[in-house]
């Protein structure tokens, strides 16, 4: 089926739906998911409309173009607006075929981001406190809340892992290529001798998963309490109020510490822990279609290198669409980060858009 003949059928598909809901359908369940399918593609629907309006117009205009009676001020006018239509044609319909691409479901869905230091000791750990904040200024530029969960800090201002719950108008569908290991090159501010030193940080971004996405056993879950301490071991409260979660059949581990309260540290302990196994499921679920898709813009591998900040050039690259912006002090200040999130944002679309076709 070529692309027209999709877009007839799903324009009569619309079209069906529409009679079948005018009409009335006395079955609630019935009435629910027709209604839902016809919401879906009410949009899909009036971009192919909106698509073979411009090709009927500039059919029109290439007729009257065409004819030799045509005035020659009205042809000029109609060559002025078959031009500007021709050239708007290609935008209608990558629009059109974006809204056709398989929607993924975590898209809408908020975020719990986590921030690892890695190779680089005490450098590699005071980049990973860089990324987490240049993420929480990012966050209040796109209006949304960052609220941070659980801060394992050095002492020094560095973080060995930092967690944040981020919530707002499609979060994950904006962070979620920003899962990998990102690597720096600067002088540390302890190097005396001027020399540049390689660390890194590896960031993964889970979407938030509600009560509906996964289901916990409390029969699986082992639950330690223990006593929280700050940076060296200094006392954060007397009481045992720190929370270790264990997922027995996974072995998954989330430790939260950061409130004086038990009970709100168990709560977001099992907010991560939901997100990690929605995500280790939503993974394996994937993971076919990752495999036939050789030109996809990140497997999603938490060990895979995808960015490079080079302090003394002041660049910062993504290896996976090699983009390089030599403005690093606006993308740690967040104000930046658009552009690469666009970048691989249309990469993806153009990746899948090609599978499509």
């Amino acid at each position: 089926m070529n692309m027209d003949e999709k877009f007839d059928k799903l324009s009569a598909r619309h079209d069906e739906l529409r009679d079948a809901l005018a009409k009335g359908v006395t079955d609630a369940p019935t009435f629910a998911r027709l209604s839902k399918e016809y919401a879906d593609l009410t949009p899909i629907a009036e971009a192919i409309a909106g698509v073979k309006k411009a090709r009927g117009e500039a059919g029109d205009l290439a007729a009257l173009i065409a004819d030799p009676e045509t005035d020659p001020e009205m042809r000029a006018l109609a060559e002025d607006e078959f031009q500007t239509l021709t050239r708007a044609m290609p935008a209608l319909e990558r629009r059109t075929l974006v809204l056709l691409l398989p929607k993924d479901e975590a898209d809408e869905k908020n975020a719990i981001l986590e921030v690892r230091a890695g190779t680089g000791g005490e450098e590699a750990a005071l980049f990973a406190a860089s990324l987490f904040e240049m993420y929480r200024r990012y966050a209040g530029l796109q209006g949304w809340r960052f609220e941070t969960m659980d801060i394992s800090e050095t002492g020094i201002g560095g973080y060995k892992e930092a967690t944040a719950s981020i919530t707002g108008r499609s979060v994950f569908a904006r962070l979620k290529f920003e899962s990998g290991v990102h690597r720096v090159q600067r002088v540390p501010q302890t190097e005396a001798g001027g020399r540049i030193h390689t660390s890194a940080a590896t960031v993964a971004v889970l979407p938030e998963a509600e009560d509906v996405d996964i289901q916990i056993d409390e029969k699986d879950l082992r639950i330690d309490v223990f006593r929280s301490s700050g940076p060296g071991g200094q006392s954060v409260n007397t009481t045992d109020s720190a929370v270790r979660i264990t997922h027995l059949p996974t072995g998954l581990v989330v430790s939260q510490q950061d409130e004086k309260s038990q009970h709100k540290n168990k709560a977001k302990a099992m907010k991560v822990l939901r997100s990690r196994l929605y995500d280790r499921e939503r993974a394996a679920r994937d993971a076919d279609r990752a495999a036939d898709r050789k030109n996809q813009v990140g497997s999603g591998d938490r060990s895979e290198r995808i960015r490079t900040y080079n302090f003394p050039q002041g660049r910062v690259t993504d290896h996976r669409i090699n983009l390089t912006l030599y403005k690093i002090d606006k993308v740690m200040l967040g104000e930046a980060l658009d552009e690469l999130i666009d970048a691989l944002t249309a990469e993806d679309e153009a990746s899948r858009l090609s599978e499509l076709r």
